[in-house]
């Protein structure tokens, strides 16, 4: 008797199970959606603006790197910038390690 009428409960809630589906699908997509736009998306603007700074470096510009060391630019290659910390004192790193 019992199992008649689980089966009998398992039947009518056959139908709503469908419907389901598609809820969880569309708050998968929702969750993706919020994802990229408090994520990715915030994240890409702020390395674009790093490169824009980058490549915005010239010849006399006073900068810190990462690391807190002051100095002005002296020659900028490829990929790194040659600083000088003091007068006659210069050294070599990376265009990535200078901070905004």
């Amino acid at each position: 008797m019992l199992y008649t009428i689980l089966l009998q409960a398992a039947d009518a809630a056959a139908p709503s199970a469908g419907g389901a589906g598609w809820m969880n699908m569309i708050m998968i997509i929702a969750i993706i959606a919020i994802f990229y736009f408090f994520m990715i998306a915030p994240q890409r603007k702020r390395e674009k603006k790093i490169k824009e700074f980058h490549d915005a470096l010239k010849k006399g510009d006073k900068v810190i790197t990462i690391g807190g060391i002051h100095g002005t630019i002296r020659d900028i290659k490829d990929d790194t910038v040659i600083l000088e910390v003091t007068d006659g004192v210069r050294i070599t790193v990376n265009k990535s390690s200078i901070s905004m």
